[in-house]
């Protein structure tokens, strides 16, 4: 921020309180952008999935650009159009269209009458068009090789596309769904061979790369297995839980292992002890591994937080 020359003190006030809010409002319209997103995974992944089925395009890539052309749902392509992959109309398209400024004024987008139809005409768009034929030789689970052959083949002529496909799966996990859907299970579990991929009762959510649920009511590490596909064990070990130990209504249940730094965005910062909180629930809290918490702040395996204590989160 710059000061000009003679401003006075209440101009210098006003100018920093301005900086301020826009610095204050960042976190929210970030997290904003996240439960967009999040919301986004959970209604689409069914679409997602199915289309891996039958075309065996990778979920995950489907869902990230999903998330990527259609803003998680957001832009006026998505919303008036149904179009969430940015397809233009091109000379084989002979249904409706809609004109939109991208890389020149008016041009034409293909519309749909449902996003059922614009995932479907993504899939079949990949699979017709012979520039996109070497994607399909790769491993269905090598996101990566995918992401890169997409840019290459040319479906976008944003430098950074691929990487921002990567880093839109990996922060959401979601090349999991990729492995649970070969694997005959998955977070939205499929039934028995054959049947369409099924919806679970419990909304997914997202803290620093991990993917959580909240326990509802009469919840247990076995129903929250059956439903998500994961043994129960390993739920245990990831909520670093005994054995006997059993979700709480309200309480945070993580479906993979938790992070061994916190989000990159929480650099430097300390978190002061709350009253009733523990180790372990400021490390459900930050989605980071209590043997991290403990080894950061040089606390031994004895060491019970009091109230008002600073530790270290990354």
């Amino acid at each position: 921020m710059q000061f000009r020359r003679g401003m006075d003190c209440s101009s210098v006030r006003r100018a920093m309180m301005g900086w301020m809010a826009i610095l204050l409002m960042m976190p929210l319209a970030h997290a904003q952008m996240r439960t967009r997103q999040m919301d986004y995974i959970n209604q689409y992944t069914n679409m997602a999935v199915d289309q891996m089925r039958r075309y065996k395009i990778p979920a995950s890539i489907t869902l990230a650009q999903g998330l990527l052309e259609s803003g998680a749902g957001t832009s006026r392509l998505a919303r008036v159009g149904n179009n969430h992959f940015g397809i233009k109309c091109g000379s084989s398209w002979k249904g409706p269209y809609m004109l939109v400024n991208d890389d020149a004024p008016n041009e034409h987008f293909r519309v749909y009458s449902s996003a059922e139809q614009s995932y479907e005409d993504h899939s079949l768009f990949l699979c017709k068009n012979s520039r996109y034929a070497r994607l399909f030789t790769l491993k269905i689970t090598d996101y990566k090789g995918w992401a890169h052959g997409l840019k290459a083949a040319g479906y976008a002529t944003n430098p950074n596309y691929a990487y921002n496909l990567i880093q839109l799966i990996e922060n959401f996990n979601l090349s999991q769904i990729d492995q649970r859907a070969l694997s005959g299970g998955s977070y939205k579990s499929f039934k028995k061979s054959g049947e369409k991929f099924s919806s679970f009762k419990h909304k997914l959510y997202s803290c620093n790369k991990t993917l959580y649920v909240f326990a509802n009511e009469g919840d247990t590490f076995k129903s929250l297995s059956k439903e998500f596909g994961i043994s129960k064990k390993h739920l245990q070990e990831y909520n670093e839980v005994g054995k006997d130990y059993e979700p709480q209504k309200g309480e945070v249940v993580f479906l993979g292992k938790k992070q061994k730094k916190a989000d990159k965005s929480l650099k430097g910062v300390w978190h002061k002890v709350k009253p009733g909180e523990s180790m372990h629930s400021i490390s459900q809290h930050y989605a980071i591994r209590m043997k991290t918490l403990y080894k950061t702040n040089f606390k031994s395996a004895d060491y019970v937080p009091q109230v008002g204590d600073l530790l270290l989160v990354r």
